[in-house]
Order: C-alpha cells, then sequence, then structure tokens
C-alpha cells in the first residue's frame, strides 16, 4: 500500500460524508461517490471543448522537447568544407584528415558547428558522441526525478514549469559555451530538463480525458514532437550559426512559460490523490459547464477503492463508507512502491525492458536516415513528416484493436523489415531496397514507440504514474545512449540487431495486460481489488 501524508489543509479536514443516522431521518439522500473516469463518462464529457483547449495548449511542450533535442543535428554537424584559393588540396570527396592546416576551410566559417569551432573531427570525432550520450543521459536522469516530483508535492503543471524554466536558461547558457567541456556540461543539463517535458506534458493531457477517447488523444500528442522537428529544420536553416541557433531553439520554451502555462489546469486525478478533493470538484465541474454539460447535485469524486458499481457491492461500501474517517489524507507513493507490488513490479520490468529495445530500433534507424548524403535540412524535415502517417494508422487502429495486439504487431513488424534489410547488399538496387527496410521499419517503430506512452501510462495507477512512466522514459533514454553504437557497427549488423531488438520487445509485449477501455486507477487498491466491497 502506498504511504499517506497528514496536511494540514482544512479542506481535508472537512467530512467526505455526513453522519448517515441523523441526516436520513431528516430526508438525507446517500450522495453518490464516483471515481474521475465515472464522472467524464456520465456527466462533463470525455472529451468536449475543454479538454480539447487543455490537450492542444499543453501538447505544445512537445515541440519544445523536439527543439531541445534535436538541435544537435544541426549544431554538431560536420560542414561541408572546401580547398583554400591555389592551394591544390584536391576534391571535397577526399578526407580532411590527410591535409595540413591552410589548404582548406569550412564551408560557413568557424561558427557554422561545433565541430568546426572546437575541431571536432577525425581524432576528435568521438567528442560528439560523447555529448549526444551525455545529453540523453541528462535526459534519463531527469525522466526520473521529474517523474517523482509531478506525482508528489509539484504536481503536473508545477513540474512543466519548472522544466520549461530550466530549459530556457541552460539552453541559451549552452549558446556562450566558452569551450568543448562546458560545452558537454551545459547539454548535460538541458537533458536533464529536457527528460520531464514528454511526461509531464503528456501525462497532464491526458488525465482530464475519458478513457474510450484517451488512446487516440495520447497518440496524436506525437504530432506535436514531429512537427517540432520540422519547425526545426526551417529555424536551422534561418539560423545556420550554433550559437544562434541555440538562443533561437530555446526562446520557444520561455514563450511557453509565460503565455501558455498561466492557461493551463493542474490534474483533476493529481488534486484527488494528494487530498484535495475541492479542488478536484471544482475543476470537475469546470469540465462540465465549458463543455456544455450539468454536474448534478449530490455526486462526490472518490477514488477508485472507494466507489462502488453494482447493487450488491453497494451495501458492503456504504459500511466501508461509514469507517472512514473525516479527515481526508492525500495518497502518494514512490517508485519503491511499485517494486514492492506484485502486480505492478512486473508491469515495471517488462514496461522497462520494451521502452529500451524499442528505443534502441526508433534511435539507430533515425541516424542510419541522417546519415544518407542529402541536403540535411530537407532529410530532416521528410525524416519528420515520414513519422505522421504512423501516428494517424496506429490512431485509428488503438481502440478498435487494443494496446497489446497493436503493440505486438507494430514491434513485429518493424522486425520484419529490419531482418530482410540485414540481407540486403549495400550495393547497386540492394541499397536502394535496404533504404526502403529501413524506412519501413522507422515507420512501424515510429508507432510504437508513442504507443508505449499511451500503454505504459494506463498499466500503472495515478499515485505513482509519472515515477512508473519516468523509469519507462529513462529505459528509452538509456536505449538512445546505446543506438550509436549499433549503427558504427556497419554493413548489414544494425539491422540485424535492430530486427532481433524488435521482435525481442514483441515476445515481452504477451506478458502485458490489455488496459482498452479500463479505467485510469488511482491507488494501488483500486487497481488489485476494486472498491471495499472486494474485501469484505
Amino acid at each position: 500500500m502506498p504511504a499517506t501524508t497528514h496536511g494540514s489543509n482544512p479542506e481535508l479536514r472537512s467530512p467526505l460524508l455526513p453522519p448517515t443516522d441523523s441526516k436520513k431521518s431528516a430526508g438525507y439522500s446517500e450522495p453518490e461517490m464516483v471515481s474521475i473516469d465515472e464522472m467524464l463518462q456520465r456527466y462533463c464529457g470525455e472529451f468536449g471543448p475543454w479538454q480539447l483547449r487543455h490537450f492542444v495548449l499543453t501538447s505544445l511542450a512537445w515541440a519544445l522537447e523536439a527543439f531541445h533535442t534535436m538541435v544537435m543535428i544541426f549544431a554538431d554537424r560536420e560542414p561541408d568544407w572546401r580547398c583554400t584559393d591555389g592551394s591544390g588540396c584536391g576534391s571535397p570527396s577526399t578526407s580532411v584528415c590527410g591535409l595540413g592546416p591552410g589548404l582548406w576551410e569550412w564551408v560557413g566559417g568557424l561558427e557554422s558547428s561545433t565541430v568546426a569551432e572546437w575541431g571536432l573531427f577525425c581524432g576528435e570525432k568521438y567528442k560528439v558522441g560523447v555529448v549526444q550520450a551525455i545529453f540523453f543521459g541528462g535526459c534519463m536522469i531527469g525522466a526520473g526525478i521529474f517523474g517523482h516530483l509531478s506525482d508528489s508535492f509539484l504536481g503536473r503543471k508545477g513540474s512543466l514549469t519548472v522544466v520549461c524554466l530550466l530549459n530556457t536558461i541552460f539552453g541559451c547558457l549552452t549558446a556562450v559555451s566558452p569551450n568543448y567541456w562546458i560545452y558537454v556540461l551545459l547539454r548535460l543539463l538541458t537533458g536533464f530538463s529536457t527528460g520531464g517535458v514528454g511526461l509531464c506534458a503528456f501525462v497532464l493531457a491526458n488525465e482530464p480525458v475519458g478513457p474510450t477517447k484517451r488512446g487516440s488523444t495520447g497518440m496524436s500528442t506525437f504530432y506535436f514532437f514531429s512537427t517540432g522537428i520540422a519547425l526545426l529544420s526551417g529555424i536551422a536553416y534561418i539560423f545556420p550559426e550554433w550559437r544562434a541557433l541555440y538562443i533561437a531553439s530555446s526562446i520557444p520554451s520561455f514563450l511557453f512559460l509565460v503565455i501558455v502555462i498561466p492557461f493551463l489546469s493542474e490534474s483533476p486525478r493529481w488534486y484527488l490523490v494528494r487530498g484535495r478533493i475541492n479542488d478536484a470538484m471544482k475543476l470537475m465541474s469546470d469540465i462540465a459547464t465549458t463543455n456544455g454539460k450539468d454536474l448534478p447535485d449530490g455526486v462526490i469524486l472518490a477514488l477508485d477503492e472507494e466507489t462502488s458499481h453494482d447493487d450488491v457491492s453497494r451495501g458492503h461500501a456504504l459500511t466501508c463508507k461509514e469507517q472512514q474517517p473525516e479527515t481526508k489524507d492525500a495518497v502518494t507513493g514512490s517508485i519503491i512502491d511499485v517494486i514492492r507490488s506484485p502486480l505492478t513490479r512486473i508491469r515495471l520490468f517488462l514496461a522497462v525492458a520494451i521502452n529500451l529495445l524499442c528505443s534502441v530500433v526508433y534511435y539507430g534507424l533515425s541516424l542510419n536516415v541522417v546519415n544518407l548524403e542529402t541536403n540535411i535540412y530537407m532529410n530532416v524535415l521528410l525524416n519528420a513528416v515520414a513519422e505522421m502517417p504512423a501516428f494517424t494508422i496506429t490512431a485509428l487502429m488503438l481502440d478498435r484493436y487494443g494496446r497489446k495486439p497493436l503493440a505486438i504487431g507494430t514491434l513485429w513488424f518493424s522486425g520484419f523489415f529490419c531482418f530482410s534489410g540485414s540481407l540486403m547488399k549495400n550495393v547497386g538496387l540492394w541499397k536502394v531496397v535496404r533504404m526502403v527496410c529501413g524506412v519501413l521499419g522507422i515507420f512501424g517503430m515510429a508507432g510504437t514507440y508513442n504507443l508505449l506512452f499511451i500503454y505504459t501510462a494506463e498499466l500503472f495507477p495515478t499515485v505513482v504514474r509519472n515515477a512508473a512512466l519516468g523509469c519507462a522514459t529513462q529505459a528509452a533514454q538509456m536505449g538512445a545512449i546505446l543506438a550509436p553504437f549499433v549503427v558504427v557497427l556497419g554493413g548489414g549488423l544494425p539491422f540485424a540487431v535492430f530486427a532481433a531488438c524488435g521482435v525481442a520487445a514483441g515476445v515481452l509485449g504477451f506478458y502485458l495486460p490489455e488496459t482498452m477501455d479500463q479505467p485510469l486507477y488511482d491507488t494501488f487498491t483500486g487497481m488489485v481489488n476494486r472498491g471495499c466491497a472486494s474485501t469484505v
């Protein structure tokens, strides 16, 4: 069971239910105790104008994550070079590693990228990989920390506010890095804050949505990430110098902080598990009013372990309610509680393993696409646009076939084409076939990678949802760290590794439960046995 903390808030000391005997004699009717999912379905609306506005505004944060994550593609790229006048150094197809100083120069000057300014090429090229690994390492740490903080006292909105502020500060400071090692440190710090953006925005955007609409809206959040990548390619084209690019890609975080966040609402589920019943009820009333519905009197929000759902259990539930204290305490939990519970422990292990394997394939295939000899700005734009059909198809199939079959199917779809690509030689027509296999592989994995956010969020109760999602995100970041090392294997080996990861992740998916049309449980008790009646 999760631990509870006692607060001093006056509303926590107000009785949830009045004394039954005296009130019943005066004609008092028993209040209806309902969960948030039930209230959304029956009285407030699952996805009306309120949820649409809240969803769009919150999901804009995904574009910010794309800016801070993918900016390294442009800032740390190796620019084109050319021979200086009269040097006779040869053609740009030869390597600069054997050329002496003064015989060649970078196109765009030393300011075009960190590689040009700090000499991160030839024998120093590994330092580019170090920066990228350090960034994802920071994301891994930040995902765990902010996942916990958003479940505890900071809340979803508070955590999102903090990470956007930190992203603005660290992103702008990166632009004035005096040397490589300060640059590495600031990328680590930027990664730390970036790691909390996506998971906080995802949970905050989707928790007020009803159960039958949550799948499609959850998948829709990732259009914002892909759109952010597409916009970044345009920003990088306008600001070709890496220092100016870091400032230009960090300013949107500040604008989001001052223009968007003040209009966002905290999650009603977080209010409920923290014992702030009045705040949760007020927010649900606002949702109903904005959606053109009416929240009737006598309906009270309750944790799923306190609600009843049939006439037989209602008698038991009332007995349990009568035994409840008049003080409503906050219910909290941590990743330790997830590990202690046999039910959630195995779910966490599977979610972590699947996210790690999926991330190796997703980022690995993405890096292979970026290495194509094409215009880098157009290439990144096309790569982002190519992912969007996968989101659309997955969203359409999500609530029809379920999370589990779709996750397994897309993982094996990607694994099949990666395996096919590993059999193709990188010459002639076979090179084109391998490229097509890679495109189809990332098409399948893009859908899976984003579906896992929805699936993972639905596998755990509200008290630990962000903490568990943070762990899964940490695992995904570890996969992102490993992906470049797989790519450098060369030949067909990367495709073979990606195929093995996709197939293995699909096998693990068989051991997860289906969550389609299931409620988002609030507590461990509600997940294990729903309501007091089940324990009687």
